[in-house]
C-alpha cells in the first residue's frame, strides 16, 4: 500500500486540513482481527459526535498495524470529549487484542512492502547491517492533517525526523 493506494482509501471529500491521529500497533493483526477492528472503527466514526453534533469522521486499520482516525472539522470542531471517545475506542481495541498502541519507542519501516517494527535503540544497528538504508520508507506517525498523511506519512529515512538522529552511510563496494 503506497501513496496511490493510500489516496484511494482516504475519503476524497475530506478537507486537506482534516485532523489525523495515527496509533501504531505493537504487532500486525491477522485478517480476521483486521475485519473485526474495521467494523468497530466503522461503528465508532458513524456515531462520532462533538457536543451532540455529528463529526465527519473516518477510521480504518491500515497496513494491518495502524489505526488511522480522521476528523474533517469544516463544519463541526472535534472537542476534547470527542477526542477522548476516539482514544477510548483505541484503548478498547488494545485490551481486546492484547496489543499496545502507545509505545513511542518502536519505529516502523516499510521493508519489502511490509510494515516492519524496530525498537528505536536498534535502528542504527539495522542501518549498519544493511537491513534498512537512507531510502527505506519510514512511517512518520506524527502527521496531523489529511494532506500530511497523504504526502508525508511514508517518507525515506533520510528525509524523516529520524534522519539526523542516526548515521547514514552509503555502502562502499569493497
Amino acid at each position: 500500500m503506497l501513496t496511490d493506494e493510500l489516496k484511494s482509501l482516504i475519503p476524497g471529500d475530506f478537507d486537506d486540513n482534516a485532523r489525523v491521529w495515527i496509533y501504531q500497533g505493537s504487532r500486525a493483526f491477522i485478517e480476521k482481527e483486521e475485519k473485526e477492528i474495521n467494523e468497530q472503527l466503522l461503528q465508532f466514526y458513524t456515531q462520532w459526535q462533538a457536543h451532540g453534533a455529528p463529526v465527519k469522521g473516518w477510521a480504518k486499520l491500515l497496513f494491518r498495524q495502524f489505526v488511522v482516525i480522521i476528523a474533517d472539522e469544516t463544519d463541526v470542531m472535534v472537542s476534547g470529549c470527542s477526542t477522548d471517545s476516539s482514544v477510548r475506542v483505541v484503548k478498547s481495541i488494545e485490551r481486546q487484542y492484547d496489543v499496545n498502541f502507545f509505545d513511542r519507542m518502536m519505529i516502523t519501516f516499510l521493508v519489502k512492502n511490509k510494515a516492519e517494527m524496530l525498537p528505536f535503540n536498534q535502528v542504527q544497528y539495522a542501518i549498519e547491517n544493511g537491513y534498512i538504508n537512507k531510502d527505506t520508507l519510514l512511517f512518520n506517525n506524527v502527521v496531523t492533517t489529511k494532506k500530511e498523511l497523504l504526502e508525508k506519512w511514508l517518507v525515506p529515512l533520510n528525509e524523516s525526523w529520524l534522519g539526523n538522529r542516526v548515521t547514514l552511510q552509503d555502502k562502499v563496494a569493497g
